[in-house]
């Protein structure tokens, strides 16, 4: 039985001259005709389906609609168009290094974090040192955030959002953060979690990464569904020459 289920969705934005007049000037262009609208299909008639323990890989060049699409089936956007069911709980890593206080310590923001992710305090005082271990930042837990490189940031995201065992999980190019050993250590979490059964939806640059982790592909391109399938190795391959023949 699916555990996602993406049924012909579209996501439309509307640009024009709603964004640059007010109300009554709104109202004004439109009775006289004089009102320009342009619409933009970020995601346009995507469809497919994810069984307990499918990894997913969505490829696509910058603008294709990845994040946009994520955004739906996490629930973060409504469709314009056609529908998502999800059946279990979701979990997205998106954007790590976002929502964190500079100001703060790197052990205030990880209870903040944890807060902002819905984990109760005695869950965080109890899983404190793991998170701290796993991102390897244990001599910098009293130091300010804003002294953190942007990898350091990236990896403390990673070890508090990665506690969860959510029925599906997102992850949008998050297995790239740090060095080439936490990116190992990072992989490895991932495929413990996807060992469990959860479903899990995987945004990457990385075609090797693909190949490698994923038992499904979806290939999209300008907002539209090039392919869909469990042939990961072929529709790669066919991504890589669009690529290199653009």
């Amino acid at each position: 039985m699916p555990t996602l289920i993406v049924d012909h969705v579209s996501i439309r934005y509307l640009t024009g001259d709603f964004k640059e007049i007010g109300i009554k000037e709104y109202f004004t262009r439109k009775i006289k005709h004089n009102y320009h609208v342009q619409e933009f299909w970020a995601v346009h008639d995507v469809s497919f389906e994810l069984n307990d323990g499918d990894m997913l890989g969505i490829i696509g060049s910058n603008g294709a609609g990845k994040s946009t699409l994520l955004k739906v089936i996490t629930g973060i956007m409504e469709p314009t168009g056609g529908a998502v069911t999800r059946l279990g709980t979701v979990s997205a890593l998106l954007e790590l290094a976002s929502g964190f206080d500079g100001e703060l310590t790197v052990k205030e923001n990880a209870y903040l974090r944890g807060a902002m992710l819905g984990y109760t305090r005695k869950f965080m005082d109890e899983t404190y040192e793991q998170i701290l271990q796993f991102a390897e930042l244990q001599e910098f837990q009293d130091r300010p955030f804003k002294h953190l490189s942007s990898g350091m940031k990236s990896r403390l995201a990673f070890s508090i959002a990665s506690l969860v065992q959510p029925d599906i999980l997102i992850l949008d190019e998050v297995l790239s953060v740090g060095d080439g050993a936490f990116r190992k250590k990072s992989e490895e979490k991932m495929r413990e979690i996807i060992g469990r059964g959860a479903t899990t939806i995987l945004v990457s640059h990385s075609l090797s990464q693909i190949r490698e982790m994923c038992n499904k592909i979806l290939w999209l391109d300008k907002g539209r569904q090039i392919e869909f399938g469990s042939d990961v190795q072929g529709i790669c391959d066919r991504y890589q020459k669009f690529l290199e023949n653009r």
